[in-house]
Formats: structure tokens, sequence, C-alpha cells
């Protein structure tokens, strides 16, 4: 007895292997455009927060009174300081400063994707279409989180620009050292 004959479906001379797509295969291209089309939706029904901006520090602003974060990105806390000794440099507020001036490059559009501990939204933010979050890693001012912004993350630091000029505390650390006061 052949091995062959015991692992292979038996055919006759000519015939043809079954055609098509095997049913999970076709579920699994119609969920993804179901998750697609609903995607589609909910990006038209559920509107962009726009309207006046207030900058509270590096990654997060106010529009229209809701709290918004930054998604993607992490910045130095407001008092957070970079470099050394007496090399020390506010880069909280210079980051804070750098999220001011692209906002008031034009409108603001945010996009929530989440919500944070705080309460916050926690969004995709553009100004005149230009990603805010991109823009701030991209100037040095923050730091990349997860996936998002690495290739930007890479350039700032090679170019030393903004926080990469120098030592500093990633903000998730410096934070972790300086907890905020109980509210």
């Amino acid at each position: 007895m052949r091995l062959d004959n015991l692992t292979s479906p038996r055919r006759t001379r000519g015939s043809r292997p079954p055609r098509g797509w095997r049913p999970q295969t076709l579920r699994g291209i119609l969920l993804a455009l179901v998750l697609i089309v609903v995607t589609l939706v909910v990006e038209r029904v559920i509107p962009p927060l726009t309207g006046a901006v207030r900058v509270a520090d590096g990654d997060s602003l106010e529009i229209e009174g809701e709290r918004v974060r930054l998604d993607g990105i992490d910045a130095p806390e407001l008092h957070q300081e970079c470099g050394e000794g007496m090399k020390a440099w506010p880069c909280g507020m210079k980051a804070r400063g750098a999220l001011a001036a692209l906002v008031a490059r034009g409108e603001v559009s945010c996009r929530p994707v989440d919500e944070d501990r705080y309460g916050r939204a926690v969004a995709r933010c553009a100004v005149e279409g230009a990603d805010i979050g991109a823009e701030l890693v991209r100037q040095g001012w923050a730091v990349a989180l997860g996936l998002s912004y690495r290739a930007e993350e890479r350039a700032a630091r090679a170019a030393g620009a903004g926080i990469w000029s120098g030592p500093f505390d990633m903000p998730a650390d410096w934070r972790a050292r300086h907890p905020r006061p109980a509210e």
C-alpha cells in the first residue's frame, strides 16, 4: 500500500480540484467588509470635536469644554525639566508651547477613539489636515506610544530635536516619581 493514497483525496483521471474559496475564507472576507462599512458609518455619524481650543500641556487640550488627550503620544509633563544640573530646561513648558503653536495654525478637528482613566477623550487630532500627534513627535516634543509614530520618533531622535537634544526622563517615568496630588 502506498502512503500517498492514504493522505490525498481520490481523484479520477482528468478530474479537477474543487473550485472556489473555502467557507471560512468567505466568512472572513464578509466580516472584514462589514467592519469596514461600520467604521465608515460611525465616522460619518459621530461628529468630530471642533471649536475653541485651550492647550493644557504637551499632549492635552480642551475643545469647547471637552478634555482631550492626543492618542499615540506622550509628551513631557508641564512641570518636567530635561537636561541635567545647571543645564536643565523646562521641556514640559516647551512641549506645551509647541502644541499651542500647532493649534494656532487653524481649525482643530479631533476624532475620539477611547477614553482614559481621568475621563478625557483620547483622540486623533488634526489641524488643517495635518496630524498633530505626528507633528509633535517629528519635532521632538513627544515620544511615540505603541506602534504609532515610530518613524517620526526615529527621525527626531536622529536629528536631536526637542527633548532628544540631551538627557531626559521618559514622561511616564517622570510621572511615576512625581505622582499627582489627590484631588
